[in-house]
């Protein structure tokens, strides 16, 4: 069943890349793709990295999303609640603040170098108990304390066209990316999921409690390193390609949880192809969107994730009712 959903998914995604390639202000129909003029540069050089990204993207969110709810075993846990993605936001953010953003590789570079410091951060505050609690609160410390830095940097900025460029890049866009972010991203975000991927085994224990997975053999320190490396990798690397892109790691969980079972291991790789998909098809509706100028991906995301964020707290609070 688990095998089947997977290539379903698998299908999917690939349909939906090829529209999506094909999809923009201006439609590109398949036979045009290797003509050698315009429509093939588009195809190639600017829609096909942007696709690539969208993919690598929406797996690492939706696996990181599947590793956070797993490991936290709350089902309203996202990657943003570690703080690493806005301790890369305010990477990025200083880097536009200074002045650093000339070349199209160093905003990503401070972006990964602030997932690193939030990385560390978040380690040095959770300490080394492995507690649930203590990782729980040290991430809510660390997104409260770069939250309000970005927001500090904001208020401060030289110049409104300083401050525009932090607010615009704050929403999350894939527009004008290259193969240079996916050459620098891709290889991270794969990274960060190989690493996600060897927590699954330990995440099945921990579903009998903290307890009982130390007794059958889980190193809970170690556990909690490996989530903290996976998602900090996964993330920095996505916020660095695309600014911030929401609740892809709350929602992607949820619909592939009914279809797969809620053992942790089997919703991993679901979540990714499913996160994938999602992304691929938001990005493709934001560039088909009969506006003057393209809505931000972050924007959409929030638009279709607000909603169901208040669906499923409604859901529970009738369960518990």
């Amino acid at each position: 069943m688990i095998a089947r959903i997977n290539i379903l998914l698998g299908v999917a995604l690939m349909f939906a890349a090829i529209v999506s390639l094909m999809a923009g202000k201006v439609w590109v129909p398949l036979h045009d793709w290797a003509s050698g003029d315009l429509a093939s540069l588009i195809i190639f050089e600017l829609r096909l990295p942007r696709v690539v990204l969208a993919v690598g993207i929406g797996a690492a969110l939706g696996m990181a999303g599947a590793v956070m709810q797993g490991y936290l075993r709350n089902p309203l846990a996202d990657p943003g609640l570690f703080g690493v993605s806005s301790s890369a936001a305010l990477g990025a953010v200083s880097s536009l603040f200074f002045g650093y953003a000339a070349s199209a590789l160093l905003l990503p570079l401070f972006a990964l170098a602030g997932a690193a410091i939030g990385m560390s951060l978040l380690a040095m505050l959770a300490g080394r108990s492995g507690s649930l609690i203590l990782f729980t609160l040290a991430g809510m410390i660390l997104s409260s304390l770069t939250g309000s830095l970005t927001a500090l940097m904001i208020s401060l900025a030289p110049t409104p066209f300083a401050a525009s460029e932090i607010i615009t890049w704050l929403m999350g866009a894939l527009t004008d990316r290259s193969w240079d972010d996916v050459r620098l991203a891709l290889p991270i975000m794969a990274a960060g999921m190989a690493v996600l991927a060897g927590t699954a085994r330990s995440l099945d224990a921990l579903t009998l409690g903290e307890a009982a997975a130390r007794s059958m053999g889980v190193n809970t320190l170690r556990l909690q390193w490996l989530v903290v490396l996976g998602v900090g990798l996964t993330v920095g690397a996505s916020v660095a390609a695309a600014g911030i892109i929401g609740f892809v790691g709350l929602i992607v969980p949820h619909l592939v949880r009914p279809l797969v079972g809620h053992k942790p291991s089997a919703v991993l790789l679901p979540s990714a192809l499913a996160g994938a998909l999602l992304v691929v098809l938001a990005d493709s509706l934001v560039r088909i969107m009969p506006s003057t100028s393209e809505l931000r991906l972050g924007i959409a995301m929030s638009l279709l994730g607000a909603p169901f964020f208040l669906a499923l707290l409604y859901r529970m609070r009738r369960e518990l009712a």
